[in-house]
């Protein structure tokens, strides 16, 4: 059984920013842009082979996805909530990470870049989770940070090496950007934008966010 958690003033106010952008995200564009990305996302699968899995239940359980942005505050406000439901449906829920960096944030693109030359030594999550517990002190800056996520990657004990030859290499960049190009066609238009077994979320609120998930579960 799922432990009660009580829901702090901080996870209420993270959680509004969520509802905030997903609203935004999802709220059709003067150009037009909603209709042409519903005219082709149905090639665009919510979950590619090599998309990063936080929380596995399996194959029959309900699938969580983020697109999320390592710099935008609404997803480091939103970081908390996300743990703890990933903590409160552990063995119920699959979670997935889909990167979604905004070019006006000055240093995503170099986040993403070394969270995902973490990931090519299994090491996703500590990253995934560095980024977010320290984005105050790198968040918003326009000078690149990438000496500072090198320093995140020797604190974790990466091979350097590797890490920064992953780093170098066009095709972890491509990676990133392939993410951020299927967001684009699912109709993604800001961060953090969920997606639940394929389908666009559109909280109201926690409680909302979690209906929608007991929803899956119990379909």
């Amino acid at each position: 059984m799922r432990r009660n958690v009580v829901v702090s003033g901080v996870l209420i106010a993270a959680f509004a920013l969520v509802v905030v952008v997903v609203a935004l995200a999802t709220r059709t564009s003067p150009g037009g842009n909603n209709e042409e990305a519903a005219s082709t996302s149905s090639a665009v699968s919510v979950v590619r082979k090599d998309s990063h899995v936080l929380s596995d239940a399996g194959e029959e359980a309900p699938v969580l996805v983020e697109f999320l942005d390592f710099e935008c505050e609404a997803c480091g406000a939103a970081y908390p909530f996300v743990e703890q439901v990933r903590e409160e449906y552990a063995g119920e829920l699959t979670f997935v990470v889909r990167y979604f960096p905004i070019p006006s944030h000055a240093n995503s693109m170099n986040a993403a870049v070394a969270v995902e030359a973490a990931a090519q030594q299994g090491r996703f999550e500590e990253m995934y989770a560095r980024m977010f517990q320290t984005q105050t002190e790198w968040g918003e800056q326009q000078e690149s940070k990438a000496p500072l996520f090198r320093e995140f990657a020797e604190d974790l004990g990466l091979d350097m090496e590797a890490y920064d030859a992953a780093v170098a290499d066009p095709a972890a960049q491509q990676r990133v950007e392939q993410d951020r190009q299927d967001g684009m066609a699912l109709g993604v238009q800001g961060t953090p934008t969920f997606f639940l077994d394929g389908e666009l979320l559109r909280p109201t609120s926690e409680d909302d966010f979690r209906a929608q998930i007991d929803a899956a579960l119990n379909g």
